[in-house]
């Protein structure tokens, strides 16, 4: 067997993730300053200003203060939207792809016009429906996301439900249900982990492109999508309040496809190289 090192990029990948994750949840306590306390005084102050490293906004606030808080709520629309997706997308996919014939041509009918609107407009068709707040925006994002696993998943099954070891647990008298679960399913989640790796950027730039529009959360939160929006304004004389969340973000979602791919490497198993620390 071929033995192959990670590739020094996939370190750097996982510390962003790390310290995303990190800032995420630690987040209100990292944060130097109120990220909303407000000082008309202080506004507009370029980076590296004293008592703020990378300047204030238009109305005096922190700016990096308002980057650490606005992990938190991309941090958790992602780690629960993306699970949900996953929970939904995948138990339909089985039972589509297991049990077939009409009731696989009614799911698949239904998650081909589900996939047919882009990602985005559902989504601000659900918050607009919904209204803002994270609850809603979690809602409005699985239900944008959910059919990709179907089709994923639907896929895989087909081509298992005929292989010898379906057969031989079909003919020593198992269940369909234990077959489908047992049997079916743990061959499919490695194709489904390497997915959800990769649709967690995608989660994190729609709720970006949300609060952007104004559809994410409450006012009161700062995101980095907000960030953008607010900053957009000011974009010749202060670049820093659109230019800095926009790379935080672009990072954030380089990285976690990067390891997505890696995983991808990691998890297939047609590939003969097993990579290793």
């Amino acid at each position: 067997m071929i033995i192959r090192r990670f590739p020094a990029g996939a370190w750097i990948a996982a510390l962003v993730c790390a310290v995303f994750v990190f800032v995420g949840v630690f987040g209100s306590w990292l944060a130097p300053k109120d990220p909303n306390f407000q000082n008309l005084l202080t506004r507009l102050l370029p980076p590296f200003s004293p008592g703020h490293p990378l300047g204030t906004d238009a109305l005096g606030r922190d700016v990096l203060s308002r980057l650490i808080a606005g992990a938190q709520v991309p941090l958790i629309v992602s780690m629960t939207a993306v699970p949900l997706s996953i929970l939904i997308g995948v138990a339909v996919g089985l039972i589509s792809g297991y049990v077939g014939g009409a009731v696989d041509a009614i799911l698949m009918r239904l998650t081909d016009a589900w996939l047919a609107f882009p990602f985005i407009l559902l989504a601000i068709a659900f918050v607009a429906v919904l209204g803002p707040g994270i609850e809603n925006l979690i809602i409005a994002l699985v239900a944008s996301h959910w059919a990709i696993y179907v089709r994923l998943v639907r896929g895989q099954v087909l081509s298992l439900r005929e292989r010898e070891f379906v057969t031989s647990a079909r003919m020593l008298g198992v269940s369909d249900v234990r077959i489908a679960v047992q049997h079916i399913l743990p061959a499919v989640w490695p194709s489904v982990i390497i997915v959800a790796t990769l649709e967690v950027g995608v989660v994190i730039v729609t709720e970006a492109s949300l609060s952007f529009l104004g559809l994410g959360v409450s006012a009161a939160q700062p995101t980095w999508g907000a960030m953008l929006s607010e900053g957009r304004a000011y974009i010749s004389s202060a670049w820093w309040l659109a230019t800095l969340p926009g790379i935080v973000i672009s990072i954030v979602v380089l990285a976690i496809n990067y390891l997505g791919n890696i995983l991808r490497d990691l998890l297939d198993p047609r590939s003969s190289v097993a990579m290793v620390a």
